[in-house]
């Protein structure tokens, strides 16, 4: 992900494009704690590694006062949900999209299907570690939210719903939460403009 300092809408935000990687949260804090100009960090985002969403949402909270927007066309999608829920002024534009979907850890798909070739053992294995770091991301998830002050609903009416594995064709589900929903479960917690 880049993150730039820019002069937009008459304010110093910090513009923060692309995938998410395990060194965000620090170069989050860094880019952040550098220009204390900044008071607004515009995402845009594929999203990328779950846990440094988690991590890059707090960094931001952290820092108070600091609001995060959706800009109008753009999209924030699966981590970068959660480094958006940071801010602890949260704006979705109209057009701006926040798209969920249900976290995996089964995208290597060829890892399963190795382990499925190896036998039982293995595969039994391999699910058992699955359900575990799973339960683990769900329960993070579940307080990253309670400490956020975003309704826990989210989760359970909305995210995890959605087929995380996309079935046969691993195209995955994905929501597209409305103004309306933005506001019903807290995400948004600001009117745009």
């Amino acid at each position: 992900m880049t993150l730039t300092p820019a002069n937009r809408d008459g304010k110093r935000v910090l513009i923060a494009e692309g995938v998410i990687d395990e060194l965000l949260p620090d170069r989050m804090y860094d880019a952040i704690a550098a220009d204390e100009m900044i008071e607004e960090i515009w995402i845009k985002s594929p999203g990328g590694d779950a846990k440094a969403g988690n991590e890059t949402g707090k960094v931001i909270r952290s820092f108070p006062g600091m609001r995060t927007r959706i800009p109008e066309g753009w999209t924030c999608f699966s981590a970068c949900n959660f480094v958006f829920m940071g801010g602890r002024l949260r704006q979705v534009d109209p057009g701006g999209i926040f798209m969920v979907h249900m976290f995996t850890h089964t995208g290597q798909r060829q890892v399963i299907a190795d382990s499925v070739d190896k036998g039982t053992e293995d595969t039994v294995e391999l699910i058992g570690e699955i359900e575990q770091l799973s339960a683990l991301l769900a329960s993070e998830d579940n307080d990253f939210l309670i400490r956020m002050g975003i309704s826990r609903d989210l989760l359970t009416d909305i995210m995890y719903r959605q087929l995380a594995t996309g079935g046969k064709d691993g195209s995955g589900e994905r929501y597209c939460l409305n103004q309306s929903e933005v506001v019903q479960y807290n995400v948004m917690n600001i009117s745009p403009g």
